[in-house]
């Protein structure tokens, strides 16, 4: 649901008052007095220009899946004051699964620990670098279409004793099924990972990020730029999986955020515009 809401300092059109633990929060500003700055939570967050709408700007908000079922507000300060959009953050309608793997990705070694102790902080290097360069200009695609087999959000029991939860969609394909990346982007991460087996990263600047894991061949290396719909490797069951899959994601500001939701906030950045 799309309304407005005008304040002293701006009007803000906003895609509901509420998003789910895992979800991102969009919020359009038709007006915003200059040099206005975002928060929430006690975490920056940018100012982006429109996609599609001249002198408009939006917000992308990315609700940790950990956090708390909550009242609470994105702060928009500027010269003289400071307002509050109220947003309400609320459960996800997620489920639980229990999955079979080989047990040395339930109880990795010392060497294997550290491997992924390593592969962790490689990679929340990257998700937490904002590059402020747009890369994309259109919605984002799915990297294939095929069945959803388990989708954002649900609560994982891996061979009876570790738990967690999934932080992307996985999508249904044999070995060696072609892999689109999503959108345009530079490819920041391609390499072989303990848990994600084959992984590719694209970052398509803004704090936005692609995942693709669990791939049987890489097509791509750092440093290379993508072109929306290019195939950037083939699907496999590398890494900790109970079968062939593709495991898709989508990081945000730091966080792992539902990829269809994403993509359907995105998307309605593109259909306002269409309207007016």
């Amino acid at each position: 649901m799309r309304f407005l809401i005008f304040l002293w300092c701006c009007a803000v059109a906003m895609f509901g008052a509420e998003a789910a633990k895992g979800a991102t929060a969009l919020i359009e500003f038709a007006k915003i007095p200059k040099n206005a700055s975002l928060s929430f939570e006690g975490r920056d967050i940018a100012l982006l220009r429109h996609p599609a709408k001249a002198d408009t700007y939006f917000a992308l908000i990315a609700i940790d899946y950990r956090s708390t079922a909550r009242e609470s507000a994105l702060h928009v300060r500027y010269s003289g004051g400071e307002k509050k959009i109220p947003l309400t953050v609320t459960e996800g309608n997620y489920t639980q699964e229990t999955l079979s793997v080989a047990q040395e990705k339930v109880t990795p070694s010392k060497e294997q620990r550290e491997r992924t102790e390593r592969e962790y902080a490689e990679a929340m290097a990257i998700y937490r670098t904002h590059s402020p360069l747009r890369l994309w200009s259109r919605p984002f695609l799915l990297p294939m279409q095929s069945p959803i087999t388990s989708p954002f959000g649900t609560a994982r029991i891996y061979n009876g004793t570790l738990s967690g939860f999934h932080g992307g969609t996985d999508f249904r394909a044999a070995i060696g099924t072609p892999v689109h990346a999503a959108n345009s982007g530079k490819v920041v991460l391609a390499k072989d990972r303990f848990y994600a087996g084959g992984s590719v990263v694209i970052d398509h600047g803004e704090g936005i990020y692609t995942t693709y894991y669990h791939l049987s061949a890489l097509h791509v290396s750092v440093g290379d730029s993508v072109a929306q719909g290019a195939v950037i490797g083939l699907s496999g069951k590398s890494g900790r999986v109970s079968g062939p899959h593709l495991h898709y994601g989508v990081m945000l500001q730091g966080l792992s955020v539902d990829p269809l939701q994403f993509h359907a906030q995105i998307e309605r950045l593109f259909l306002s515009a269409s309207r007016n």
